[in-house]
């Protein structure tokens, strides 16, 4: 009998390529999409048409159709409020700068899911992640993609080793171009073309700022200071800011300037130069390490501060529940609130909140 797998389909690409991979394979697939946050209304889901969220949801129902399997939409908006959007705003309000898909992908896209396949009788779960998942010492990890550019590992450090033995990666040997191909080839020409999608769900326009204001976070008016503490001019409130920013500041001192730190408690925001924002220390929090022994017994690695960023080489301490990178080279912008993600021989052997 056919393995079942549960897979998350977006109604994009990827998810829907890595569907069509594992059919090939034999595995029996049972497609579920989430609703995470939207204010789709019932009627519109009736009729499949109304906002871009009905039309990914549709899409992907259609493409289950279309391919022959079952297929279930899922109401997470509750939970996804209570744990994702509720951490997004109360780190804003310390004046962190979170990244609400490492917390989504833990407690909702696996934490969920791993739920939703165990009611739907599914050994694995399936997404269209690029990573891959490697042994060593016995542990599960990890690993980065074969297409580095588009590899997903950074979103996922929080993974515990439970969720990657149930978890199934077809995108992770492939490159972007190949599963572009692979849709044409499938028949699915449009698919193939659909552009990604870089923002962050529950904010399509990318405006974080009226997004904070809409679930109540308005901040008077606060100060900019340099390093000193001299006053240099009024900000919009300490929330509508975040490490390394540059532009939309408001302020002209006649050079360069950098957000280099945010206040909270004070409304402040200090502003620095380019330089100001490097550092060869990096401090993490809410960690989690795979194989403590062997980091203290090779304490050599490599970390990211960012998604976009590249991994540097590092040497690291472990003290407890708290982490810190001493990079060989200066980083730029280590910003709170991002994760520190640690790499060893391509794989993810560490995280925390910067």
């Amino acid at each position: 009998m056919a393995k079942r797998v549960l897979i998350a389909m977006s109604g994009g690409i990827d998810s829907s390529v890595a569907a069509m991979l594992l059919l090939e394979q034999g595995y029996e697939l049972v497609g579920v999409t989430f609703r995470t946050f939207d204010s789709i209304k019932e009627s519109c889901l009736a009729k499949e048409k109304g906002c871009c969220s009905v039309e990914n949801i549709m899409e992907a129902k259609h493409l289950a159709e279309r391919l022959g399997f079952e297929h279930h939409i899922l109401d997470y908006r509750q939970i996804f409020r209570d744990t994702v959007i509720r951490n997004f705003t109360s780190e804003y309000m310390c004046g962190r700068t979170p990244n609400p898909c490492v917390l989504c992908n833990s407690h909702i896209k696996w934490g969920e899911l791993m739920r939703a396949a165990d009611e739907f009788g599914c050994e694995k779960i399936a997404t269209g992640h690029y990573a891959r998942i490697a042994e060593h010492n016995g542990h599960l990890y990890l690993r980065v993609a074969a297409d580095t550019t588009k590899d997903q590992t950074y979103f996922l450090w929080m993974l515990t080793e439970e969720n990657l033995r149930r978890t199934v990666f077809p995108l992770g040997d492939l490159q972007k171009t190949e599963v572009r191909q692979l849709a044409a080839a499938h028949g699915f020409k449009k698919l193939s073309e659909k552009r990604e999608s870089q923002e962050i769900c529950f904010i399509p326009d990318n405006d974080y700022r009226t997004f904070l204001a809409s679930e109540g976070l308005i901040v008077e008016k606060g100060v900019y200071v340099d390093a000193d503490g001299n006053r240099l001019g009024e900000h919009d409130g300490y929330c509508n800011y975040t490490i390394g920013q540059r532009k939309g500041l408001g302020i002209a001192l006649g050079k360069p300037c950098y957000v280099t730190r945010i206040d909270a408690a004070t409304n402040t925001v200090q502003l620095g130069s380019h330089d100001d924002l490097l550092t060869n220390r990096v401090d993490a929090d809410q960690i989690r390490v795979r194989d403590t022994q062997w980091l203290k017994n090779d304490p050599e690695v490599e970390v990211r501060i960012r998604y976009r960023s590249k991994a540097v080489h590092a040497r690291l301490q472990i003290d407890g529940t708290h982490l810190t990178a001493f990079t060989y080279e200066p980083v730029w912008g280590v910003t709170p609130g991002q994760s520190l993600v640690v790499y060893k021989e391509g794989m993810v052997v560490a995280g925390g909140i910067i």
